[in-house]
């Protein structure tokens, strides 16, 4: 089968690999119809390869049809259509009994001290293959796969992988109360989901910052308040307090991580670990903070006193400093992790109507093949061509 397969720092290509076969008899194989590329993913383009080999199938945010079921597999069968969430979570553990299916216990990876494992996403995480190919290999087949109705196109279903339940568990961390207010840091796929999700849910006032001029427009467009970082720079968290009678929002959603603009210390970091043979760079990143803090650093000045703080933007440095004194005296609280995919299926299902009062129809701002997959890797990366999420279709 063709497949995106990682080969080096921003070197990504399509290639011919084996085709997956079923191994256990509760897997599935999925004909993949439509697999998204992520935020994250451009995190493995441009800063996680010392955590991968050449070869790696990426993607994590993939749906398509059963090809294929295991012996033991009752809740599919042939020809039904599925959303894979990214995480590979058993739905049967003590984790996933709590709703946390991002710290699934029977696919944890005590090696590297990692939750649950995830598809297309380094050794930190089991080094699962991907779905930007034609055919995955699905485990947990009766408890994994979102089973979706047919009819509707893939672009109504297939943020259920990850774009969906990651925004909403931002929302939802950051406990906006009902008519209050809450800044978004950062409007790419995650940020842009997240405020349309908080206006769908009560808030009074959603403020989107980013500096990309496509993606601000993207926003107004939806009735979020937006802020251009690139005319505040700096200023950014007062621009916000003066919106909000020189207070800050209730909450911040921090939706861009580890690489955020304007840290050119951070920067530098990456740029040299990336330079460094693999096993010292998987020693630094798993002993030194590599991360561009600026977007934490501007979440923390941003909030009321009192506010909270939500963290869906990853971060991979092991011991990056955190201004623990500013976050105890404004009494800040924090929350964060990867999402839970399956714990939020039942909330969002019902939105995905024909009424879609969260605008995924048109989510996507590019339908590509895969094969064009090194390209949209190298637009998304450089923020070009209006592109804010792709769809790749095998």
């Amino acid at each position: 089968m063709r497949a995106l397969t990682w080969q080096g720092r921003r070197d990504v290509r399509v290639t011919t690999v084996p085709d997956p076969r079923i191994k256990d008899p509760t897997d599935v194989l999925i004909k993949v119809t439509s697999t998204g590329i992520c935020g994250s993913d451009l995190h493995l383009y441009e800063v996680l390869g010392p955590f991968l080999d050449p070869g790696d199938i990426l993607g994590h945010e993939a749906m398509g049809v059963v090809e294929e079921t295991g012996a033991e597999v009752t809740a599919l069968a042939r020809g039904d259509r599925v959303v894979v969430p990214f995480n590979v979570s058993c739905g049967d553990c003590f984790m996933c009994d709590r709703g946390l299916h991002s710290q699934c216990e029977t696919t944890q990876v005590t090696e590297y001290g990692s939750g649950a494992a995830l598809f297309g996403y380094t050794k930190l995480y089991g080094q699962v293959p991907g779905g930007q190919a034609e055919f995955m290999r699905v485990p947990f087949g009766n408890t994994l796969p979102i089973k979706v109705p047919d009819g509707p196109d893939d672009d109504r279903f297939v943020y259920l992988s990850d774009v969906l339940p990651t925004a909403w568990q931002a929302v939802e961390y950051a406990a906006v109360p009902p008519g209050g207010s809450v800044t978004v840091l950062g409007l790419g796929p995650i940020g842009d989901m997240a405020a349309r999700i908080a206006r769908h849910r009560g808030a009074g006032l959603v403020i989107g910052v980013d500096e990309v001029p496509e993606r601000l427009a993207r926003s107004a467009a939806r009735g979020i308040q937006t802020v251009d970082l690139a005319k505040y720079g700096k200023d950014v968290a007062q621009a916000v307090r003066d919106l909000t009678g020189g207070r800050g929002t209730d909450a911040v959603i921090d939706a861009v991580g580890m690489e955020a603009h304007g840290s050119p210390v951070g920067k530098a970091a990456q740029w040299a670990t990336g330079l460094l043979p693999d096993a010292a760079a998987r020693v630094l990143m798993e002993r030194a903070g590599v991360d561009r803090l600026t977007a934490l650093l501007t979440a923390i000045d941003i909030v009321r006193r009192g506010g909270t703080l939500s963290i869906s933007g990853v971060y991979g440095g092991a011991a990056d400093p955190l201004p623990l004194l500013t976050l105890f005296d404004k009494q800040i609280q924090l929350r964060m992790g990867q999402a839970n995919v399956r714990r939020w299926v039942p909330d969002l299902l019902p939105l995905l109507s024909d009424e879609d009062p969260l605008g995924v129809d048109g989510f996507a701002t590019h339908h590509l093949p895969l094969e064009d997959g090194p390209k949209a890797y190298d637009t998304f990366q450089k923020k070009a061509d209006g592109m804010v999420k792709t769809l790749l279709r095998p």
